[in-house]
């Protein structure tokens, strides 16, 4: 089964932080990436770009209206993503929970939340 792993964070802390922590903490990231590649269980990743680059589209008196920013005005964004394989919820729980953002960087709100993918194509 496919899941969604949503890596959020606090886009502001974490630019605040010095750019040495900030190398140490990200720099744990392409290691992971090569284990679960070796392990079979990534399918896709990425890092997204910062908020203020986002637009978002919603329905207004049913015609699509464009507003800047993401979707929902919270503190924590989704700063990133991967696809992974796993047996069932547990394992993948247990993949996710070795990524850096379940270990680094506490204090910029990194956390992942772990979603079943229901349909999925490849293009």
């Amino acid at each position: 089964m496919k899941y969604l792993c949503l890596a959020y964070y606090d886009e502001q802390a974490f630019e605040a932080l010095p750019q040495a922590e900030l190398d140490a903490i990200v720099s744990q990231c392409p290691r992971y990436a090569q284990e679960l590649r070796a392990s079979g269980h990534l399918l896709l990743q990425a890092s997204l770009g910062p908020s203020r680059s986002t637009m978002s589209v919603r329905p207004r008196q049913g015609r699509p209206a464009v507003t800047d920013g993401p979707f929902a005005e919270t503190k924590e964004l989704v700063g990133g993503f991967f696809v992974i394989e796993a047996r069932d919820l547990n394992e993948a729980i247990r993949v996710a929970s070795k990524h850096p953002a379940a270990h680094l960087g506490e204090r910029v709100g990194w956390g992942i939340e772990v979603r079943p993918i229901e349909s999925y194509e490849q293009p």
